[in-house]
């Protein structure tokens, strides 16, 4: 008796085993599912949160083709990404060639 009740429970999770690996054969195959959707809340998508947090904490620094000979007063030493700017108000300055040059921090 406790034998066949072993042999059931073996034959039951042999069977559950392979069915799972068919269907999920299915799915990466594109048999059931046959194109990417994006749901809004995964985190690569452009609505969620997770996707709009990790998009606001990477910047980058552009220069632009704007030079002074000399900074603004007030100005204060920023480091963004590692990059050590001049923040002038809203406007960030980059030291190049003793000059300065306007960047835009996105």
């Amino acid at each position: 008796m406790k034998i066949a009740a072993t042999i059931r429970t073996i034959a039951v999770g042999f069977v559950m085993l392979t069915v799972g690996l068919v269907i999920d054969s299915w799915v990466l195959n594109g048999l059931i599912i046959s194109d990417a959707e994006a749901r809004v809340g995964r985190p690569m998508t452009p609505g969620s949160v997770a996707g709009v947090s990790r998009r606001t904490t990477r910047r980058t620094i552009r220069r632009t083709s704007i030079y002074a000979a000399s900074l603004p007063t007030g100005c204060s030493t920023v480091i963004i990404e590692g990059t050590s700017l001049y923040q002038c108000g809203g406007t960030y300055y980059q030291s190049h060639n003793n000059q300065y040059v306007v960047v835009n921090v996105d």
